[in-house]
């Protein structure tokens, strides 16, 4: 695979809903596989996004949310799985990307070992399976991605993403106002992309009386 760059801190340090479809097409670097991304989720943290981990502040959960941009908010979810995000944004102001699916572009052997017996197209296809076929876990929540020998690490694309292929919809499984999510939209993927995770709709909780 030909060397292209990673991607720099500036590219990171913008308001989150820029960086997000941004990151479609480039490169996940990690522990022998390399994953192009299909499909992403914005989080805005406290500004006014109740879906997002940080919108009730700062906890030592989300310290990394807080901090500079370009490193790797990492969270383990349902008492069994692992989930990746990139932080944005300003220092101090939470906000991040959730890698929600890829497609597997190098390191095939590797990728097949970690999720045996699942198609190809499955690797990757949603934020739990990324994190698996990846190698990613615990020990990477704060990593830095910027920088040459970093790793994990976000490359540029290999070549530029056509604009009209951006698709934009409700976060998956993320409720809001209305209770169907479409108040944010900030899912982003690539149209007739087989690994972009499907669709589903987030429930409203009611509180007993």
């Amino acid at each position: 695979m030909p060397e292209v760059e990673p991607l720099s801190r500036s590219f990171f340090a913008r308001d989150v809903l820029e960086v997000a479809p941004a990151l479609l097409g480039c490169l996940l670097v990690n522990a022998g596989v390399t994953l192009r991304l299909t499909e992403v989720e914005a989080y805005a943290g406290e500004k006014g996004d109740p879906g997002s981990h940080a919108f009730r502040g700062q906890t030592p959960r989300t310290a990394v949310m807080f901090g500079p941009a370009g490193h790797l908010y990492v969270y383990f979810t349902y008492g069994m799985h692992f989930c990746a995000n990139v932080v944005t944004g300003s220092d101090g102001f939470a906000s991040a990307v959730l890698l929600r699916a890829g497609e597997v572009v190098a390191g095939h052997d590797l990728a097949a070992a970690r999720r045996p017996g699942i198609r190809e197209r499955d690797w990757a296809r949603g934020p739990a399976r990324l994190t698996v076929t990846m190698g990613l876990g615990r020990p990477d929540n704060g990593a830095d991605l910027c920088g040459p020998a970093a790793e994990p690490r976000i490359n540029a694309p290999l070549t530029p993403i056509d604009a009209a292929t951006i698709r934009t919809g409700p976060r998956v499984g993320v409720s809001g106002p209305g209770g169907d999510g479409t108040a944010y939209p900030w899912r982003f993927w690539l149209d007739g992309e087989p690994t972009v995770s499907a669709y589903r709709p987030g429930v409203v909780r009611k509180r007993a009386r």
